[in-house]
């Protein structure tokens, strides 16, 4: 039998996968424009952290506790909107625009991720680390014309953009979590019906078993030759459907009971 509910996978999860770029970004970003020793950096990189890390975290524990994955996609959820305020701060304090949702510029954020991404996939399911390496790494070159700017507010509004996007699958990943734990319930409870089933599968198995035996012990024993008989049908002429006892050691021996 198979795991009830696998879990893992979390590297196919475009979710995760635009949670590593905002991840690295923020990290560079808190490396170029930040003094490493603030508060402000630590936060902001622990922030986009937890964001990829819960994403990994909550698909792992899937296998065992579906509330346990709900909770920490939820934390996941928190801590990249916790870190988008972080951003649209750092412009606001500093008197930089903006992007606005519908902007030429964020379009051009957004369309930069919608490309062929078979090769990185395929790259990404391997077990190979070096090949998973390279599949983030060409993830993150989709935009590094603005994730490596030299203007922060480019910078900035670039993964802001990528937040609203990660964010937005979020939600669809937790309302999806939640259908499925309501329709069918969480980990204990398959558990438990899938349990139930089996008991259910051998004490039927253990009614067929005795079942057999008890008809078996009824039939008569051959009167030739001693040997158990079987309930047999005549499949043909006048008699055709009327049952009989036959032994079986048919064809040697061919001794029958009427019944």
């Amino acid at each position: 039998m198979g795991r009830i509910k696998p879990g893992g996978g979390y590297r196919e999860l475009r979710s995760f996968q635009i949670a590593t770029i905002i991840y690295d970004a923020t990290w560079r970003f808190c490396e170029q424009y930040l003094d490493a020793r603030s508060r402000m950096s630590d936060q902001m990189i622990q922030a986009a952290r937890s964001g990829r890390q819960n994403i990994a975290e909550g698909s792992r524990a899937s296998s065992a506790s579906s509330q346990t994955e709900l909770r920490l996609v939820n934390v996941a959820r928190s801590s990249l909107e916790e870190l988008l305020l972080d951003y649209e701060d750092f412009l606001r304090h500093r008197h930089l625009a903006q992007w606005a949702p519908g902007s030429p510029e964020a379009m051009e954020v957004r369309r930069s991720g919608v490309s062929d991404r078979t090769d990185m996939t395929d790259r990404s399911n391997r077990t190979d680390q070096s090949a998973t390496r390279q599949s983030d790494d060409l993830r993150y070159a989709l935009y590094n014309r603005w994730l490596d700017h030299a203007d922060p507010a480019i910078r900035s509004n670039a993964i802001i953009c990528l937040i609203h996007q990660a964010n937005y699958l979020l939600d669809r990943q937790i309302e999806t979590l939640e259908r499925e734990f309501v329709e069918e319930g969480g980990y204990s409870e398959r558990l438990a019906a899938a349990r139930l089933e089996e008991r259910n599968r051998k004490k039927q198995d253990m009614t067929d078993q005795s079942n057999q035996s008890d008809q078996s012990d009824s039939f008569p024993h051959c009167p030739k030759c001693g040997k158990p008989m079987v309930l047999r049908t005549v499949r043909n002429g006048k008699s055709t459907g009327r049952q009989f006892f036959g032994c079986t050691g048919y064809p040697e021996c061919k001794g029958i009971v009427e019944i």
